[in-house]
């Protein structure tokens, strides 16, 4: 199959969610041809997409940053007045879904108390499968904009002129936005929209088989790890032009992103409620057009769900894991439990028990939390250590990761200077009690040796919408694991570990102190957790459950029109005409000349006109369509 792959970028120094998901997808099925369509958001990832090595996979960028070329339009004559129709009704639509009350977000079915958000308090604005008046007015303005910019419009242009400031003005006067608040978000919309006239929708010429033309793909596959569903944007466009099916993958809820990052900012609140409308109705046209829709757990389901996505139409893949880099020390950890049993060995003197904190290091994920809890552990267990290791990603974390080295010092006067970094010392009273080390330094330590020097590993608690990626690598190692009961930790390790209510000191420290206590238990739990974490969790199994899911949606997906007519000499593509064309009898008849007709129709038209309209290759056995 030719699949397009719908990302945004990232910059090619971080660690991005986005990129391993994809190159973890692109190796696991390489009998398919990948193309990739990425939205960038810096000169840095541009240019990144820009110098992909030759040989490699095609990577088409379309900046989101910067002003466009070309100066502010006038909506001039009949494309001017189409233009200020199509932007009046995303703009009406827009406002009326910032006006709309939103109820509570979706409650945890983990029990009360538990699995609960930090810092939403509102959720999506509509039960499951419902769809609003406003959500087809913005969905008519969208795909009218589209039908625009496929027409040589220049839609930047015309985004930034005085004639567009003024629709919104007329459109979000309820709102109460001044001015300044206009702009703002008229910028926001215009760059959001900018893969609208993104070169990558025309036909090529039949004999090309490069340039970016997602009309070639058989199917387009969108994958949403932020704030915005901007990545389904092209996918959209071309289900609504050329029939090509769309594949919806989320990691962590797009809407309670948006949600969360709009709190956040110190932006005016009508500029926050049209921004979050905005990207709200995006989201929900993009639940409603794709022909499947999955999530990475339960969670992102539910706001799935209440944000109007077909429950019929949603699957859950887990993000997979490569084990490889984890088997050594899983194998290692199998030998020791071959030996006889820990408690008829006598206990080794010489080595202190160690917990590892494994994580982001920022305030969501509580490391303060875990040095209060082995505060406690200490003082039951005087020889025990503490590591702390994880990445530090932006500036807030950094002073946080301070006042964790402050409280640590508080919590241990005995720590001697320096013991910020290091390995715990394992002779009786060598090495400080707890060492703070980063991940995201050139030399700092792999997943696989963190989760080995640790007798229990202790997960960060991950916020509701991510999923747990470090408790996968633990239980792959192995290892016994004391997990935070928040976002999808109590789905993932099922029975092979202990959960704790978040941000529980008390009760993390008793359950390490009983798996520290009893080793043997300890070592069962540790092989459960990784029978558990190869049979779902694996990269090859995340790679055959999306092999499964394309191969559904092309055999429900008959050839759209728009495909390369095949000329004198050409590669004749697999099953473009069906086989049942070849069989005597009325039926075949019809299903050929149908054929015939939507092979002639793949002409000179850049976009077909309507959002739904499919050829009909295939008839049913009385002479009627399917």
């Amino acid at each position: 199959m030719r699949i397009a792959l719908l990302t945004e970028g990232a910059h090619p120094e971080a660690r991005s969610d986005a990129r391993e998901w994809r190159d973890r997808l692109v190796r696991g099925l390489p009998g398919h041809d990948f193309e990739e369509y990425v939205l960038t958001r810096t000169a840095a990832e541009q240019r990144h997409c820009e110098e992909t090595p030759p040989g490699g996979r095609p990577v088409h960028a379309q900046p989101l940053w910067g002003v466009p070329a070309g100066r502010a339009g006038t909506a001039r004559g009949r494309a001017g007045r189409r233009f200020l129709a199509h932007y009046r009704d995303l703009a009406a639509a827009t406002a009326a879904s910032a006006a709309a009350p939103r109820p509570a977000a979706p409650a945890p079915r983990n029990g009360p108390g538990r699995g609960t958000e930090q810092g939403t308090e509102q959720g999506p604005d509509r039960a499951p499968g419902s769809r609003g008046g406003e959500a087809d007015r913005f969905a008519s303005g969208l795909y009218g904009l589209a039908e625009l910019a496929g027409e040589g419009t220049a839609l930047p242009g015309l985004l930034r002129g005085e004639a567009a400031l003024a629709v919104l003005e007329d459109a979000w006067r309820a709102c109460g936005p001044t001015v300044e608040d206009l702009l703002v978000v008229n910028t926001a919309v215009e760059r959001a929209l900018r893969p609208l006239s993104a070169p990558w929708y025309g036909r090529p010429a039949p004999s090309s088989r490069r340039g970016p033309a997602l009309v070639r793909a058989d199917l387009c596959h969108a994958f949403v790890a932020g704030a915005t569903a901007l990545p389904a944007l092209p996918g959209l466009l071309a289900r609504h032009f050329f029939g090509v099916p769309l594949l919806l993958t989320e990691h962590g809820s797009a809407l309670r992103g948006q949600y969360l990052a709009q709190a956040r900012s110190r932006l005016p609140r009508p500029v926050r409620a049209l921004t979050s409308a905005f990207h709200r109705l995006l989201l929900q046209e993009a639940y409603h057009r794709a022909a499947l829709v999955t999530c990475d757990h339960a969670h992102t389901r539910r706001w799935q769900e209440r944000c109007g996505a077909d429950p019929g139409r949603l699957r859950t893949v887990h993000p997979g894991t490569d084990p490889a880099p984890f088997r050594a020390v899983a194998e290692a950890a199998e030998d020791a439990a071959r030996l006889p049993a820990p408690e008829d060995r006598p206990p080794d003197p010489g080595r202190p028990a160690t917990v590892v904190w494994t994580g982001r290091i920022g305030p969501a994920q509580d490391p303060a939390g875990a040095l209060r809890a082995f505060a406690e552990v200490r003082g039951r267990m005087p020889r025990a250590r503490l590591r702390i290791v994880g990445p530090v990603a932006e500036e807030a974390d950094e002073e946080y990761l301070a006042h964790c080295r402050e409280l640590a010092a508080r919590l241990f006067p005995d720590t001697p200077p320096g013991a910020e970094a290091g390995e715990p010392g394992d002779g009786p009273g060598d090495g400080p009690p707890v060492v703070f080390e980063r991940s995201d330094v050139p030399d700092g330590p792999h997943a696989a040796d963190v989760c080995a020097s640790g007798d229990v590993v202790v997960p960060a608690g991950s916020g509701a919408g991510d999923f747990p990626r470090e408790l996968v690598e633990a239980m792959l190692c192995g290892r016994a694991t004391v997990t935070p009961d928040a976002g999808a930790a109590r789905e993932v390790v099922g029975g092979t570990g202990l959960v704790v209510p978040p941000r529980n000191p008390r009760a993390l420290a008793a359950a390490c102190l009983a798996l520290l206590a009893d080793p043997a238990r300890a070592a069962r739990l540790g092989a459960a957790a990784r029978s558990r974490a190869l049979e779902l969790f694996t990269a090859e199994r995340t790679a055959a459950a999306f092999q499964g899911l394309y191969l559904e949606l092309v055999s429900h997906a008959p050839a759209p029109q728009h495909r390369d007519a095949p000329g004198p000499g050409a590669a004749q593509r697999p099953f473009a005409r069906p086989a049942e064309a070849r069989l005597p009898g009325r039926w075949a008849r019809t299903g050929a000349r149908a054929q015939d007709r939507a092979d002639a129709g793949a002409g000179a038209e850049r976009f077909h006109p309507g959002p739904d309209a499919r050829p009909r290759a295939l008839a049913g056995p009385g002479g009627g369509d399917r």
